[in-house]
């Protein structure tokens, strides 16, 4: 007899995703179609409003200088960020937004320790924005929802992981994923409306570790603004990793495999540069299904002309991030893009 999961398993085993780009298919409808499809599952958009933008402060560090602000992603909810601008760089210049995954909070990306076990995700290369500053690119950090101070939880763990407080967002036709698809859609509206000083709005990169690669990803496929997408730890097949064992319920996409694998999704992001990096030891997101997911996007984008814009880099390790085998690699894809900023 199976247990209910060896059926919902073997269920999938059986469905072949409905909208997976295929051999022959017109790849410009093929992406017309299947971003609708993926807005629709997500459940965006969400409602427009003013993006209220304020700047709550500004700091001045040895390398950088820091600008904290928020604005209004939603009627009535706010999202905390803030700008790192490197010194002695020329701008504008490239921005990369920096998406934590399950942590205490954006802090993280700042190599800031608040609360006890920050200190090992940082030496876990998650100290983003730090790093994307050394490299020479402006930094944008944003809290994610239900995380961080948005989460309100006394020991800094995410609400959606801690109290299943993301579940309301499904009773009401929304997805966790999408409000964060939504967030990072509005923050790029505030980077081109207020930090044109600083960033080319034709250079902004988006990345992140576990939950914030899954944030990176989806939202470089909604959004084609992203010109770089590099999520960590996170693309891997339904089948081997969100299905296959217990996640936050934050990764769930209702009705998602019906339509599409994770690799079937890569395509809305062609033929933009994709950076997929993974831990040979991930344990959550298994090295099988990270290769058999990165193989799919490989053949969409080599059937668009642009194989090489592809590409997966493999850590020695676990569920982390991997900043000096990743970081050569998209500053080959920018090329000509990588520079510190417009004479």
């Amino acid at each position: 007899m199976l247990t209910s999961k060896e059926y919902i398993s073997q269920l999938a085993r059986g469905i072949e995703p409905a909208l997976a780009f295929k051999e022959g298919m017109c790849f410009s409808d093929w992406q017309k179609e299947a971003h609708a499809k993926l807005e629709e599952l997500l459940g965006l958009p969400l409602q427009e409003c003013e993006l209220a933008f304020e700047i709550s402060g500004e700091q001045d560090y040895d390398h950088y200088s820091k600008i904290d602000f928020s604005f209004q992603s939603e009627p009535g909810y706010r999202v905390p960020c803030a700008l790192l601008v490197p010194k002695g760089k020329k701008m504008p210049g490239t921005g990369v937004i920096c998406l934590q995954g399950h942590s205490t909070g954006a802090h993280i990306s700042l190599g800031e320790s608040r609360y006890e076990g920050d200190d090992d995700l940082i030496a876990g290369g998650r100290d983003f924005a730090i790093r994307a500053v050394e490299e020479g690119f402006c930094a944008i950090v944003m809290e994610q929802r239900y995380m961080g101070v948005l989460a309100e939880t006394e020991d800094g763990q995410p609400a959606c992981l801690k109290d299943n407080a993301a579940m309301g967002s499904f009773l009401l036709g929304r997805t966790p994923i999408g409000e964060r698809v939504w967030d990072i859609h509005r923050l790029i509206d505030v980077i081109q409306n207020y930090f044109g000083k600083y960033i080319d709005p034709s250079k902004i990169i988006c990345m992140g570790n576990s939950g914030g690669g899954t944030a990176t990803f989806y939202a470089s496929c909604y959004d084609e603004r992203i010109c770089l997408s590099m999520p960590s730890c996170a693309v891997c097949t339904y089948d081997e990793s969100i299905m296959a064992m217990w996640h936050c319920p934050c990764n769930c996409i209702p009705g998602i495999r019906n339509y599409f694998n994770m690799g079937d999704l890569g395509g809305l992001i062609a033929p933009r540069p994709v950076v997929v990096v993974c831990g040979v030891e991930d344990n959550i997101f298994p090295l099988a299904g990270v290769e058999t997911s990165y193989e799919t996007m490989r053949y969409i984008y080599q059937s668009v002309g642009k194989e090489e814009l592809c590409r997966l880099v493999k850590g020695n390790g676990g569920h982390q991030f991997y900043p000096d085998e990743a970081w050569p690699v998209v500053k080959e894809l920018l090329g000509d893009k990588c520079t510190e900023g417009k004479d």
